[in-house]
């Protein structure tokens, strides 16, 4: 028999979202998270909400991860109460960025428990999570990617399975990686056209319709830096650790970047928190 109770384990913007998308997918949804305020958002959404992380790990026939980083996710995998269960073989799947090392080392645990665990970093945003047209790139067994495959496809309108344990993350990173390089380079051009005399919005038109286009250019600044708005969802901090990780992957594989190294750096010193939207990296319009 397929799944048909899917747990989510983070019940944030992108986790309760997921939800979402999993209860119009026909699923029955469980959830746990420590904020009261989102367990209530949680259950005028229709998710059921549990009283602790053990009961979800209990009932569950899949797992969706939806943490802020890697030490939380090893806490729910190691003491949760999955690795104690052996009514059924559970697959975990985990959204959120981490490092690779780390979900290597998680799904060899669940492996000796007889679960599964695949690393499934999202693109998308908020918005994708709660429309169920998510990206998702995935490290894991094909087999046990074609188990949960029905509670994937409720997610996500892209599954692009990348290779085994861990290569999910890899992917996410890179990409991540470019995403805050693109956000760089795309407020300094828009910054050098506005002192050159060509407003912002012109030279977008071009960029667009040009080779300097990305999804900065694309969809970040025309939606969210231009309006002023500074609310897609996704956290400068977010940013900063994704970007973090990505040169420590660096460092640990022996591979030089010195542009990526000036990225981060400047990522490091943006004057904006941790808690503002990532958007602002791409501000032409504010003080350096």
């Amino acid at each position: 028999m397929g799944v048909t109770i899917v747990g989510v384990v983070g019940l944030g913007n992108m986790g309760l979202g997921m939800a979402g998308s999993l209860l119009r997918g026909g699923f029955t949804v469980i959830g746990y998270d420590p904020s009261a305020a989102r367990q209530d958002l949680s259950r005028s959404a229709g998710v059921r909400v549990r009283e602790s992380l053990t009961a979800v790990m209990e009932e569950a026939e899949a797992l969706v991860f939806s943490l802020p980083a890697a030490r939380d996710v090893e806490a729910v995998v190691t003491s949760g109460g999955l690795l104690a269960r052996r009514d059924a073989s559970v697959v975990a799947i985990d959204t959120s960025t981490s490092d690779p090392g780390t979900s290597r080392r998680l799904a060899h645990v669940l492996a000796e428990a007889g679960h599964a665990l695949l690393d499934a970093p999202v693109s998308g945003g908020p918005a994708g999570a709660a429309a169920g047209t998510l990206t998702m790139m995935i490290g894991g067994a094909a087999a046990d990617l074609q188990r949960v495959r029905s509670v994937l496809e409720a997610m996500a309108a892209k599954i692009v399975h990348v290779g085994p344990s861990g290569a999910g993350n890899v992917a996410k990173l890179v990409n991540n990686l470019l995403v805050a390089a693109h956000l760089v380079t795309a407020q300094e051009a828009l910054r050098l056209s506005e002192a050159a005399g060509l407003p912002a919005e012109a030279a977008l038109g071009v960029i667009n319709a040009a080779t300097g286009r990305s999804a900065a250019t694309e969809v970040s600044i025309p939606r969210w830096v231009i309006p002023g708005t500074f609310d897609s969802g996704f956290s400068a901090g977010l940013m900063r650790k994704d970007v973090r990780l990505a040169l420590e992957m660096a460092a640990e594989t022996g591979v030089a970047l010195p542009l990526s190294g000036l990225v981060g750096q400047l990522w490091r010193d943006a004057p904006f928190a941790d808690s503002d939207d990532f958007t602002r990296m791409a501000d032409f319009r504010r003080e350096t």
